[in-house]
């Protein structure tokens, strides 16, 4: 049956979104189910994730990027991060990368690093993940993070009041 027949227009794209939006049933584990319950609702995981305990263990074979902004991403980031963007998304960054390198985005929550990674998939990029939880969870799981300086540092930019309170009390000194 053809559904596109039968349908307004605008419902059938509805509709064919939702078929699109398809939670992972396996996804990594997160500390807090709320946040793990935000994120199904505000991702649509078009690009693959990948949990914090995964990267951790991979984090020096994969090139892992922040998508967050520069005034974020100076205040603490992931060991070996680079700066990537999202509203001064700069594709040059990348240019000297095969399109098939494995790529780690993370940003606060997610959200931005998938919109990246969904570019990045557009450019040819084959080999795109998307850090489930993010920054906010790498420090809920009480990983590390470095400062502007290459420093160890519990600061974490949380964005602003109402989503620093993703980010468990006690593992990071919240600034927004």
């Amino acid at each position: 049956m053809n559904l596109k027949k039968y349908l307004p227009p605008i419902v059938f794209l509805f509709l064919l979104q939702i078929g699109c939006a398809q939670i992972p049933a396996e996804r990594p584990p997160l500390k807090n189910g709320q946040f793990d319950k935000k994120l199904t609702q505000m991702l649509r995981f078009s690009v693959p994730i990948i949990g914090v305990e995964e990267l951790y263990n991979i984090q020096n074979e994969v090139h892992i990027f922040d998508t967050r902004e520069w005034s974020e991403y100076q205040v603490s980031h992931i060991k070996g991060a680079q700066y990537l963007g999202y509203d001064q998304f700069d594709a040059t960054r990348l240019q000297e990368l095969p399109k098939d390198t494995k790529i780690v985005l993370y940003c606060s929550v997610g959200y931005r690093s998938e919109k990246i990674g969904e570019r990045l998939q557009k450019m040819g990029y084959t080999n795109v993940y998307n850090l489930y939880g993010s920054i906010f969870e790498w420090a809920n799981q009480g990983k590390e993070m470095l400062d502007s300086q290459g420093q160890p540092t519990k600061q974490l930019h949380t964005y602003n009041k109402n989503w620093s309170r993703w980010v468990e009390p006690g593992k990071a000194e919240k600034i927004w």
